[in-house]
């Protein structure tokens, strides 16, 4: 059931599939084979995966269709900004990282933004997905979905471009800087 919160205005829907049809003609490489008009049919039908791509583009992720799942039916969207997306940047990890800061709490974490937006934060292998249809984060950074026993230790990763190179380091989960944020992925 859709609440306020996830509820669109008319201009609000059609201005937000406006912009996704105009990225999508004009970055056809990332979507080969894939035709807009289902993917806009499948947006109509679905109210609330369209509010969530309504927040990728308003903190700035540039979301786009980057491929399709025959097995489910899904289009696979992803943020697509050349830099990690400034809405999402100068947060932590996690809940648990944001709390255990003593001083100079962020405002948010990774995770609880990619919860309220109703999208998943890219795992590493979709990072590197991502990179080979163009070149991402070569000025900045993006949080990538740490595994548990990474977390666990208090560690969280993040991966960005540097000399041609996809790299992925590590960083303490409570640690938050102004070039690094996070990219989400919606299935729709």
């Amino acid at each position: 059931m859709m609440n306020e919160k996830t509820n669109l205005s008319p201009e609000q829907r059609e201005e937000i599939l406006s912009t996704l049809k105009a990225r999508f003609e004009k970055n056809m490489i990332r979507h080969e084979g894939l035709e807009w008009a289902k993917v806009q049919e499948k947006l109509e039908n679905n109210a609330e995966k369209l509010w969530s791509l309504h927040e990728m583009e308003r903190t700035e992720g540039e979301p786009d269709v980057i491929g399709y799942d025959k097995q489910s039916g899904e289009y696979i969207f992803y943020d697509c900004s050349k830099e990690s997306p400034k809405g999402r940047r100068s947060v932590c990890y996690d809940r648990e990282a944001l709390e255990s800061r003593k001083q100079h709490k962020p405002q948010n974490s990774a995770i609880d933004m990619a919860d309220d937006m109703g999208i998943e934060i890219l795992t590493e292998e979709q990072y590197r997905e991502l990179q080979k249809l163009g070149n991402f984060d070569t000025k900045t950074s993006s949080w990538v979905k740490t595994p548990a026993n990474i977390r666990k230790l208090g560690g969280a990763i993040f991966c960005d471009r540097r000399y041609a190179t996809v790299f992925m380091y590590h960083n303490g989960a409570d640690s938050y800087y102004a070039a690094r944020g996070f990219r989400g992925s919606l299935r729709v």
